[in-house]
C-alpha cells in the first residue's frame, strides 16, 4: 500500500508510537495515509484504540519481523 507519510516508531515504548501518531496526522490532509512501524506490543492494542477515539481508520495492519506496520487514513 503507498503512503503519504512515513513514521519510524521502532524502539519506542508506550505511548511514544501514538503521539508520534497523532503529531504525524495533525500535519496531515483529510484522505491521506500514514504508515506507521512500531516494534512495542502494546501498539496491537493501542492504535486501534487511538483510531477508534479520534475518527481515524486503520485500512491495513500487519506484522513482519516483529515489527507492527499500520496504515491509517486521516479522517
Amino acid at each position: 500500500m503507498d503512503a503519504d507519510n512515513v513514521i519510524d516508531c521502532k524502539g519506542l515504548s508506550c505511548p511514544m508510537p501514538v503521539i508520534k501518531t497523532k503529531k504525524a496526522l495533525n500535519e496531515m490532509e483529510p484522505g491521506q495515509i500514514l504508515k506507521v512501524e512500531a516494534t512495542d506490543k502494546g501498539a496491537l492494542n493501542d492504535m486501534p484504540a487511538f483510531a477508534n477515539r479520534t475518527g481515524n481508520e486503520i485500512v491495513e495492519s500487519s506484522e513482519e519481523n516483529g515489527v507492527f506496520i499500520f496504515y491509517l487514513k486521516k479522517a
